[in-house]
């Protein structure tokens, strides 16, 4: 398979199910034989052809002779991967971006449909697409929908919440191509630090508290320190939330929804190994995952175990509860592709209660006097601010707690009051949109 026709397979694949297409796209690329540069053309295809999905339907439309709502997935998902190629890959020349699609059309649909792609995707190019002209007379939430291939609804929300030039600006931002954050592991460095002669050229370091972060887009380079366990992926919103945890060394931390582990680990860095982590999740090769990632980092106090987050007993009461929620990932849509196109009204209404149930859950096993951190990749009020406001209600023995000592309060926006934490996609180069807030039980 080439470049196109494993992209092909990819987004075929997301029609059903609630898969993730880089797991399916890595699945495909492990059985192939294909070279680095078909291997970065397949990726940058199915990730673009997602992300502009509502975009690439619309040029259809304008284009396409037929009743497009009838034609065959297959046949839509060729027409996307032309019609992306076309209008945002300059790199690929535009005969060999249509000729490619009409081959899968032949391989897959026969002639006769091998001629209709031939046909249409002839028609579009920037010169004959005309967006200022077609979207004149739409909303602000249509126009932006469509311009920067965002469900109607989310970016209605947005405007509402952040208003349309803060909300453009998160649109953007979600359709660039996603920084890869990482963390220096403090347990097998000296001060949390690295030679530069061992990081990439491009590596660009954060300040104010975050000195153990940061990004870089070469991670061929990054392999080694990553199997050597100086450095583990994650973006620095991420580990703000456990800035704010701020476990000690020598107590007992729960991570309630503790995969894909890395929260989990940076606690244990902070803890400087000493205590006790149980970490906890529903799927058992997402904890194997966690093992090995904390046997890499030479962390030795994160215990992996199985259960729903609702009914598992830690047999004890921990010091620090984290509970990293299921969420609509809406701070997190540049690097779920397809996330965009899974969540809706009805999904956010369904996370919200599991959300208020966790939270319920973790009050009923934090010891008195502890901490509790509630967190998500969201940027959707009803699961951040609101959610947290309805918990207080129902249980007044919690209080917002303030910021603990040592955290970086220039990532604290002036709109939060202390001891929350929010980010919104693109308002810091590189960071994700993600919320949290610290809580700490009262009473003995």
């Amino acid at each position: 398979m080439n470049a196109r026709d494993t992209a092909l397979k990819v987004l075929q694949e997301m029609e059903t199910g609630n898969r993730k297409s880089e797991e399916v796209l890595n699945r495909l690329l492990e059985r192939s034989d294909a070279s680095r540069n078909d291997r970065a053309l397949a990726r940058e295809l199915v990730s673009g052809t997602l992300k502009y999905r509502l975009q690439c339907d619309f040029v259809i439309r304008k284009f396409y002779l037929h009743d497009y709502t009838k034609a065959a997935p297959v046949l839509k998902n060729i027409l996307r991967l032309g019609v992306y190629q076309l209008l945002h890959l300059d790199r690929v020349p535009r005969p060999a971006a249509v000729d490619e699609c009409v081959k899968l059309a032949r391989k897959y649909k026969g002639d006769h449909l091998s001629r209709l792609v031939n046909g249409v995707l002839r028609k579009i190019s920037p010169k004959s697409v005309d967006f200022d002209a077609w979207t004149r007379d739409l909303s602000d939430a249509e126009r932006l929908s469509i311009l920067h291939s965002y469900p109607d609804w989310l970016v209605s929300r947005w405007i509402e919440r952040y208003g349309a030039e803060r909300t453009e600006a998160m649109l953007v931002h979600g359709n660039r191509p996603p920084a890869t954050g990482y963390r220096i592991n403090r347990l097998k460095t000296v001060a949390g630090d690295i030679p530069a002669g061992n990081l990439p050229g491009d590596t660009r370091k954060l300040g104010d508290g975050l000195d153990n972060f940061f990004f870089s887009q070469e991670f061929s380079v990054m392999e080694p320190l990553l199997k050597g366990g100086l450095v583990s992926v994650q973006n620095p919103a991420q580990g703000l939330a456990c800035l704010l945890a701020a476990p000690q060394p020598g107590s007992v931390v729960f991570d309630m929804c503790a995969a894909p582990g890395g929260k989990s680990t940076y606690m244990a860095e902070l803890m400087g190994n000493q205590g006790r982590i149980i970490a906890l999740d529903r799927t058992a090769a997402k904890l194997r995952r966690i093992e090995e990632n904390a046997h890499a980092l030479g962390i030795t106090i994160i215990e992996a175990r199985e259960g729903d987050a609702l009914a598992f007993d830690p047999e004890c009461q921990p010091d620090t509860i984290l509970l990293d929620a299921p969420c609509t990932g809406t701070g997190v849509l540049g690097r779920r592709a397809e996330l965009r196109w899974r969540t809706g009204p009805d999904k956010l209404d369904e996370l919200i209660r599991l959300q208020s149930a966790m939270l319920d859950r973790a009050a009923e096993l934090l010891a008195p006097s502890g901490t509790l951190v509630y967190a998500t990749c969201s940027v959707e009020p009803e699961e951040n601010e609101r959610q947290i406001e309805a918990f207080l209600a129902r249980h007044p023995e919690f209080k917002i707690d303030g910021i603990p000592a040592g955290f970086p309060k220039a990532y604290l926006p002036a709109e939060t009051g202390d001891g929350w934490m929010l980010t919104l996609p693109g308002e810091r180069d590189g960071f994700d949109g993600a919320f949290a807030v610290r809580l700490s039980k009262q009473g003995t």
